[in-house]
């Protein structure tokens, strides 16, 4: 190893998740498909049979995988949401919402300018309170399976 790749490492985040969908949400969109891709068979007869599978199913896949791509980290110096980056400086506060929480949260008396990341099929979130002068985004709020550590996280990094 030489001198410049030992100063290259970087330290390991203090909080990592990946918001990946729900196991058993991958076998029931399968059976969807299937359902769908006979539906189909029934719609064009003349069609060979494995077709709309061949069609369905990888295009599924995929988009499932698309979904599961999302990122929540806390680094050294910064809060990691895919490729939204908040530097810890502006983090004034930060609420861990239970689901209940994270449903008023994001109702009627939501802010329209908040930056949101969320999942529904993910319960809890947290609320990230700014203070930038410079930025109109008044709080993020963001889906996570485990709030109180993103938010431990968050405010010992800041």
């Amino acid at each position: 190893m030489t001198p410049e790749s030992s100063t290259r490492t970087t330290a390991a985040p203090a909080y990592a998740e990946r918001l990946h969908l729900t196991w058993w949400i991958w076998p029931v969109m399968l059976l969807v498909v299937a359902i769908l891709a006979v539906e189909v068979l029934l719609g064009f007869p003349d069609l060979p049979v494995w077709v709309p599978f061949a069609v369905l199913v990888p295009l599924t896949l995929a988009g499932m995988a698309w979904t599961s791509r999302i990122r929540v980290a806390v680094t050294a110096g910064e809060f990691q949401v895919d490729d939204a980056r908040l530097p810890l400086e502006f983090v004034k506060d930060v609420v861990a919402l239970d689901a209940e929480g994270k449903r008023e949260a994001l109702g009627v008396g939501a802010h329209p300018l908040a930056f949101v990341v969320q999942r529904p099929w993910i319960g809890p979130a947290v609320q990230v309170l700014l203070d930038d002068p410079d930025d109109p985004t008044p709080y993020w709020i963001v889906s996570t399976r485990h709030p109180v550590e993103l938010a431990t996280a968050l405010l010992s990094r800041r």
